[in-house]
């Protein structure tokens, strides 16, 4: 046996026996994730708590709004909804965010506890059996940027869902709601896969280093593996054998290694890759801007809006949860948000209502200013998805524009001309894909195109995974007593 597989068998066999452990975990919790992620209050169940925005006769014109600003700011974004029998533009300008009630002779509520238990209500009406108020974070809501809103009013509701509620004692807002059932599956998948422990994931950059480091070393290991696995494979197959081993457990952890440890050592990595970035490693991008920035600096002021936001309230009345400025580059819209569906209405045009719908030629006066592409920009509809736009939850719509720029990044551009949604795509952002999504959560074109292949290859590869981690703990316990059985004879 040479020097480089005698290094190569202790590195896997220490760090085997530290690590099986923690492997058999994350692939156990993977197949959870596949099905439960971890529990939140999504905007979709803040907006449902909305009140409908009513009729705008008596709703201020921008330039008031504005009026009420500090001196010399200017608005940039705005969002308009309604919020237990109060109206309020939410605005943000270059020097920070305000919250301005519709009714210039209101004030904004103060947040106290008869509001904290409005806000209760409307998110369960079930009985309250206790509410804690909260100093420290919990399980549940683990972000080290919550500690601004301390103290936290967690409730307690005497359901048979036995649902809990978290409350801001600052804003009023809702941080988390749960269920027996989420956290249970919680515990099971996303809390132990992506290592959210409350002590750890507080400090969210120690959290990232943790993981990082863990998957790292993880993959050292997998290497490791692999390397011995093949060469005993083939010392094998010169006396007919499928493996040299002839115990059980050395023999199925060979044989399944071979089997799957290139599998093992690709999860292992993405996972990595999922905190880290190809940007880190020194692959950036080759242009001097970043075009996706730029193209939201182009967004005009809501002010300028030819549209007006009152005449969009009219055209859909008792309809509108919320109201959002928007633009696609200089292209203004309003995102209308109800409870069935969200409709982008185009602000362009100040003679009546009509749906965003981007054309070819707007996309491209568009990107022009950014790229100094003139016509070289190739712009197709795409219907569906390909290999840098793809969702196996079917959550990215079709069909869209994919614009191609010869640049030095290799530009693309998938732009949803219903919404002004965009995502972009450049050499540093493809190499991300193919180091993340694609070896962890096999986001590959011919997979998602068919899911029942993508179930099973799935299925397949972390069942594979997990028993060669199953076998690798068992042969790390068996290695642990052998050493300690070798210093009590010593002793």
């Amino acid at each position: 046996m040479n020097l480089r597989t005698k290094i190569m068998q202790f590195i896997h066999r220490i760090l085997g026996t530290a690590l099986s452990i923690l492997f058999l975990v994350w692939f156990l919790s993977g197949l959870v994730m596949i099905y439960h992620t971890f529990p939140r209050a999504d905007r979709a169940d803040k907006r449902a708590k909305m009140d409908l925005l009513l009729s705008p006769e008596n709703l201020p014109s921008l330039d008031q709004i504005e009026g009420r600003l500090p001196e010399n700011e200017r608005i940039s974004d705005i969002t308009l909804n309604s919020y237990l029998g109060q109206t309020v533009f939410h605005v943000r300008t270059d020097k920070g965010s305000y919250d301005i009630p519709a009714d210039s002779t209101e004030r904004l509520p103060v947040i106290d506890w008869n509001r904290i238990q409005r806000v209760a209500s409307l998110w369960n009406a079930s009985p309250v059996a206790k509410v804690d108020s909260l100093y420290a974070l919990d399980q549940w809501i683990p972000f080290g940027r919550l500690k601004e809103d301390f103290p936290i009013y967690k409730f307690h509701f005497a359901d048979p869902e036995r649902h809990e509620l978290y409350i801001s004692s600052k804003s009023g807002e809702v941080l988390q709601y749960t269920d027996k059932d989420s956290r249970l599956w919680a515990w099971l998948g996303a809390i132990p896969h992506w290592v959210y422990f409350t002590s750890l994931r507080q400090d969210a950059e120690l959290w990232i280093k943790v993981v990082v480091w863990l998957s790292g070393i993880g993959c050292v290991m997998c290497i490791a593996g692999v390397y011995l696995g093949i060469r005993d494979f083939r010392l094998a197959r010169r006396r007919n054998r499928m493996s040299p081993y002839k115990k059980f457990w050395y023999k199925w952890h060979h044989i399944l290694g071979v089997c799957f440890g290139l599998f093992v050592l690709t999860f292992c990595f993405s996972g990595m890759m999922s905190l880290s970035r190809v940007q880190d490693w020194g692959l950036k991008a080759k242009l001097d801007i970043n075009p996706a920035q730029e193209l939201r600096k182009m967004a005009p002021s809501p002010l300028d809006y030819p549209l007006d936001y009152r005449t969009v309230l009219q055209a859909y009345p008792d309809r509108i949860r919320q109201l959002e400025w928007g633009s696609f580059g200089d292209i203004p819209f309003y995102i209308v948000q109800t409870d069935t569906a969200d409709l982008v209405v185009n602000a362009n045009k100040c003679d009546g209502i009509s749906l965003l719908d981007l054309r070819p030629e707007e996309i491209r006066s568009v990107l022009s200013r950014i790229h100094g592409i003139g016509t070289t920009a190739d712009i197709k509809r795409m219907d569906a998805y390909d290999t840098y736009y793809i969702s196996r939850k079917r959550n990215l719509e079709l069909p869209v524009w994919k614009v191609s720029i010869p640049d030095v990044d290799n530009s693309c551009y998938y732009i949803n001309p219903r919404d002004g949604q965009f995502r972009y795509v450049n050499t540093p952002s493809r190499w991300n894909h193919w180091m993340y999504p694609a070896l962890h959560s096999l986001s590959l074109k011919f997979l998602v195109d068919h899911p029942v292949v993508w179930n099973i290859v799935m299925w397949g590869t972390m069942l594979g995974g997990m028993f060669v981690s199953l076998s690798g703990v068992w042969l790390g316990i068996r290695y642990l007593l052998r050493k300690i059985k070798q210093r009590k004879k010593k002793a």
